[in-house]
């Protein structure tokens, strides 16, 4: 515990990296304003839905309370390895930015309706303030763990984690025909390209991060 105080004193004592970090902060706080926009747009817009290969060939599972307690717990685990080392945090959070506004796009451009026989979420979750369940591409629980293990793939812990909560969440939504299996399986390549662009978008909080740990 001293060593992680320790660390944060150092961290926000120096004004570049506080500076970057609240940044980080902002970046996120406008991405989401855009998310929720684009989810009041897709609202308006929503069309049709569409047959699944995937989703027609299973049964509809009630995931409410997975889908999102659970996601709520993996941005806590989020908070914990930020908090174990400040250095990761600018580089993590305008990633998680990034993600949203770039996911914030495309849910704008597409217009499918989910399946009509999807597992009910409940209309009061706060989490309705991000998402208007017709915003189908590309899906966030499954992109998101999958950006986070590659932007942590040198821990091998982390890496672990990561990756199964991929996969734990991209089950959950197709149990759930919350989202259509291109959403699921696109989201994987789409986080890769992301995380492309991130390291060179902001290279030098990436050079940050790669350096935490160190003293």
């Amino acid at each position: 515990m001293n060593k992680i105080i320790h660390k944060h004193k150092t961290f926000w004592s120096e004004k570049p990296l506080r500076a970057s970090a609240m940044l980080s902060i902002v970046f996120l706080m406008f991405s989401l304003l855009v998310n929720y926009f684009a989810n009041i747009y897709t609202s308006l817009r929503a069309g049709n839905y569409v047959s699944d290969i995937i989703l027609d060939n299973i049964p509809v599972f009630n995931v409410d309370l997975i889908f999102y307690e659970g996601f709520i717990l993996f941005f806590v685990l989020i908070i914990c390895v930020l908090l174990h080392d400040p250095k990761r945090i600018s580089f993590v959070v305008k990633s998680i930015a990034v993600f949203i506004v770039i996911r914030s796009v495309f849910i704008t451009l597409t217009h499918l309706a989910p399946q009509p026989d999807h597992s009910l979420l409940d209309t009061y979750n706060f989490f309705l303030a991000f998402t208007s369940g017709n915003d189908m591409f590309f899906s966030s629980h499954t992109g998101l763990p999958f950006l986070m293990a590659l932007i942590f793939w040198d821990n091998r812990n982390l890496r672990i984690v990561f990756l199964l909560a991929t996969i734990f969440f991209a089950t959950i939504v197709l149990l759930g025909h919350l989202h259509y299996s291109i959403d699921v399986f696109a989201a994987l390549f789409i986080a890769h390209s992301i995380f492309s662009i991130v390291k060179r978008m902001f290279a030098k909080d990436y050079q940050v991060f790669l350096n935490a740990g160190e003293n």
